[in-house]
């Protein structure tokens, strides 16, 4: 049996049920009508009117973490990437990791100026890319048990509490109004990197409640967002069992304890040793209607789902691996993109040999080892890029004409999102959501 044949198994056993869920999920779901009124100066109906409607970006999240802006040793590929990120996406991922953010006591690396921490670019920086090319940043994260900075005193739990506190203040006081949405918990159960020799602090019974408190404080009106590790996705003997899954307990303990959790993230990394766990992979990350019994499930808890740090290994620079990287990745967009549920699915790492846990370049170490970026090392789009650029920018898109009847109203069917409007020489921005009404009235 081949890779390719190993790891489609079930993508291709499920293949027309999984075409009939996409399929209807998508229109269902990720599509609304838009009913414009066009009027002159006196308050009339102008009929006949001939209306253009173009997606200038989709409300579903889709995006990256931005952890190389700029990080690269020439100009050439600092634009690379900058282009290859803009075209794409519309969402980035914004490190805030607290040892690298404030290395030192009291001096926090917000500017653009601030010294260099390979792949931990200043969130000025991050920030201002994106306002500049209309992506949404998300802040990753506040609290990482892994990650605090050697400056602090983790046995003094008093003072741990309120460096943490400031440092949720003065994130919130820079950023609130310009990063939406805010990872406040990362991976409280992986408990044999995070949690071993950690103080008290962080194995207390309210770890979870407290920090969203903290959070909710400071955040009111922020998307605050839990996140957890890919073991949520394995098979049901090993961590998801339904409702008495561990995460989906922690979940649902937390919010009835009070915690203002907006938003369930689950990661999707699928790092395994080429060939010899696949099998695994094939039974649960690769398997769509295990993906659509967990989305159902945590559907449950009435929060919005992200998909929030992916990673579809290529493993070989070779064509065939890289066609495989591309069609796994497409087959599991097109689930999120049909599930009510999701509203963002974001890969991880942009390009291959920038990744963690590995020095620059080393591909046989840490992330490096899967060649799991979109990218190649010298920031070449791969066939997993090309397919995701598709999805957004083509097959996912809108561009239409209707004209006003003789009430003055028109109306078009389309993926919901920021529209431009162009009625004669007017251009105007409307947002067609899932939330709302989608009623837009324009004045000649």
């Amino acid at each position: 049996m081949s890779r390719r044949d190993n790891v489609m198994k079930n993508f291709l056993r499920y293949e027309e049920e999984t075409a009939h869920r996409v399929e209807h999920g998508i229109e269902l779901y990720r599509k609304g009508f838009a009913h414009i009124i066009v009027k002159d100066k006196e308050g009339n109906a102008v009929p006949g009117v001939k209306i253009h409607a173009k997606l200038k970006k989709h409300e579903f999240l889709h995006g990256a973490n931005i952890f190389m802006l700029d990080e690269f040793n020439t100009d050439e590929y600092n634009r690379k990437y900058r282009d290859a990120f803009a075209d794409c996406f519309n969402e980035a991922t914004v490190p805030i990791y607290w040892n690298t953010l404030e290395p030192e006591d009291g001096k926090p690396r917000f500017a653009k100026d601030s010294p260099k921490i390979y792949r931990r670019p200043p969130v000025d920086l991050c920030v201002e890319f994106c306002e500049e090319n209309n992506i949404t940043p998300k802040a990753h994260c506040l609290t990482y048990v892994n990650f605090d900075p050697g400056w602090v005193d983790e046995f003094d739990i008093p003072a741990l509490k309120r460096r943490i506190d400031r440092r949720y203040r003065e994130l919130a006081e820079r950023y609130s109004e310009r990063i939406h949405g805010w990872e406040v918990i990362n991976e409280m159960l992986c408990t044999d990197r995070n949690n071993r020799d950690k103080t008290p602090f962080y194995q207390s019974d309210r770890f979870v409640e407290d920090s969203f408190e903290v959070a909710h404080k400071y955040f009111p009106y922020n998307e605050l967002i839990i996140n957890e590790a890919t073991h949520i996705w394995e098979p049901e003997q090993k961590q998801f069992s339904y409702n008495r899954s561990d995460y989906y307990q922690l979940v649902e303990r937390s919010i009835r304890n009070g915690a203002r959790i907006d938003c369930i993230g689950m990661q999707y990394h699928a790092f395994t040793k080429k060939d010899e766990d696949e099998a695994l992979f094939a039974k649960s990350l690769y398997n769509p209607k295990n993906i659509y019994r967990i989305l159902d499930c945590y559907a449950k808890l009435g929060k919005p789902i992200q998909i929030t740090e992916i990673t579809i290994p290529a493993y070989r620079e070779t064509a065939e691996d890289y066609a495989l990287q591309a069609e796994i990745l497409e087959r599991l967009y097109r689930i999120w993109f049909s599930h009510p549920a999701v509203e963002a699915a974001i890969y991880w790492n942009l390009p291959d040999g920038y990744a963690a846990f590995a020095p620059l370049g080393d591909m046989s170490a840490g992330e490096n080892y899967f060649r799991g970026g979109l990218l190649d090392f010298n920031l070449k789009p791969k066939p997993a890029y090309d397919v995701l650029h598709d999805l957004f920018h083509n097959e996912w898109t809108t561009v239409t004409d209707c004209e006003t009847d003789g009430d003055g109203e028109a109306k078009f069917k389309g993926f919901f999102g920021e529209y431009e409007i162009t009625v004669g020489d007017i251009k105007r921005t409307v947002r067609l959501s899932s939330k709302f009404a989608n009623e837009f009235e324009i004045v000649l």
